[in-house]
Formats: C-alpha cells, structure tokens, sequence
C-alpha cells in the first residue's frame, strides 16, 4: 500500500514538474512571439499592439510617417530582455485599422494612449522616430505622469528645416499628392548616407510600398502643421524629460543640446542601420531617466 502511494506521489510530482516546464517555455516563446491584441482609439479606430518583456520602466515603441511597429525589430529583442516593451501599429499603419479622415499628430496619441491605459503601464518611457516624435509628445499629454522620459529619434533639433506657412506646406506635399510612390521612394533614398549597405537600404525603404497614399499624405500635412505650431511650445513644456538621439551622418555634428545623443555616420534610419549603437544611446537616456535625480527616483 506504501509503495503505491509513493508512486502515486511521484508520478503527480513528475505532472508538476513537466507543467512547470511546460510553462516556462511557453513564456519565453510568448516573449518571442507575443500574441498581438487590438483596442479601440479614441475615435473608434482598432489599433493592434503587443506586449514583451518584463520590468521596469516599460518603453514604448511609436514607429515613424508610413512605417509600422516592424521597423523596431532588432530594438524590441534587445530591450525586452529586462523591461516591458510595448509595440503597436499607429491607425492606417501596418496591421491597424482607421475611421479617420485626418491623421493628425494628435490622433496619433490618442492610439498611443489608448495602448498605455489598456495595459496599465506606469513609469513609461516613449521612444518616437521622426513622426513618432510628435506622436510621443502628444501622448504624453494626455498620459500624464505615466510617462517619465520621451525620446525622439531623429526628430526635434534636427538640420530639417520643415515647411511653416500653409504655402510651404501645400509646395512639399503637392509631389506626394500627385505621385505618391516615386515622390516617397526619392524622398526615402536620400534619407542614407552614401556609405549604407545597399541592401540595407532596399530592405528598409521596400517596407514602405504597402503605405496608403490617402494616410501618408494626410499625415505629412499634420506632421508639418503641428511643427509649425505646436513643436516650439510643447518642446519647452516636456525639456525636463525629453532626450533625443540623432544622427551625425559626417561624424562632425555637435549636439545641438545636453539632452541630445548623436550617432556617427549614419542617417535617418539609426534603429534600423546601426542597432547596436541606437541601443546602447537609449539605454544611457533610460539611466539617465532612471538614475539619481530622474524622474523615476522622485
């Protein structure tokens, strides 16, 4: 009677271990290949996400004009290691869907938000390539203290000059209105420096074909506005925790300010064509955030 109980015991403690097993290795798959979830915006518009990664603070990744969340691959492996990252698709962008007609910036940050409160994140840094800088600084309004540290990625403090008359605005966006692909792709191509791996540079760009003319070019229009009339104001009103990192295509450009990281000998596309330089920018800015001092020591 003795030995059966004990081999009862046994075989419910093997059970429990290989379940045990079996469920650590679900969760590192799940950090692999996160199962993707979907929230409406403010307006109704389903804005799919996906959440890797545990601890804090948990960065949240806002893609660029026309790109989508893939564009942080290399970034969402690396940093999930030791924090929560969140990704998503911005409205009419990859796999998100829209119900807008205008795709302002602050819309935008509508569906950055809405992700932020549906995961409860707290204590959130947002990381924004170009447009995605906007995007984070408007989010960041409505996020309150949620939010720690907003970084953009070549954006903000950049030699781009952008349009600010209705004018100007209407000159730059006219082409893409009447050539939408061929104006983006020249637009694109002229974005690297000469010395990027070719085949670097048709992997990233060939990412913007399945970009809808209709989002783009509403989103150009906004994206110019807002720096018109919005950047100079809401820069000042976040310079306590607002960090960039930037590229220094000949290697010579200074930081325009002591929040700004420069990375040497690349374009417009740091993530992508450096990743390992861009990774170890933003983990200084999250020390910096995260030490002594910074907004999540208080």
């Amino acid at each position: 009677m003795k030995v059966t109980v004990f081999k009862k015991w046994m075989t419910g403690l093997a059970l429990t271990v290989m379940l045990a097993l079996a469920g650590c290795a679900a969760t590192v798959q799940d950090n692999k290949h996160p199962t993707t979830a979907t929230v409406e915006s403010a307006d109704g518009s389903p804005i799919v996400y996906g959440v890797r990664g545990q601890g804090e603070p948990t960065l949240v990744f806002v893609h660029c004009w026309t790109c989508n969340h893939t564009f942080w691959d290399a970034q969402l492996d690396y940093f999930s290691q030791h924090h929560r990252v969140i990704w998503l698709d911005l409205a009419g962008h990859g796999e998100s869907g829209s119900h807008r007609q205008r795709y302002t910036m602050q819309a935008f940050g509508q569906d950055v938000a809405a992700v932020v409160r549906q995961v409860d994140a707290r204590n959130v840094i947002l990381v924004g390539h170009s447009m995605g800088g906007p995007v984070a600084v408007e989010a960041a309004k409505q996020l309150g203290d949620r939010v720690i540290g907003i970084v953009g990625v070549d954006t903000f403090y950049t030699p781009f000059e952008y349009p600010a008359s209705q004018e100007a605005i209407a000159a730059f966006v006219k082409p893409f209105e009447t050539d939408f692909h061929g104006s983006t792709d020249k637009m694109l191509h002229s974005m690297f420096t000469p010395q990027a791996d070719p085949a670097v540079v048709d992997a990233i760009v060939g990412k913007f074909s399945a970009a809808d003319p209709k989002v783009g070019v509403s989103a150009m229009y906004e994206l110019f506005d807002w720096n018109a009339h919005q950047a100079p104001a809401d820069l000042q009103r976040f310079s306590d925790r607002l960090y960039n990192i930037n590229a220094a295509p000949t290697g010579k450009e200074p930081p325009p300010n002591a929040h700004v990281v420069m990375v040497p000998g690349v374009g417009h596309f740091i993530a992508q064509v450096k990743p390992v330089a861009f990774n170890q920018a933003l983990e200084g800015i999250i020390d910096r955030l995260t030490g002594a001092g910074g907004p999540l020591a208080k």
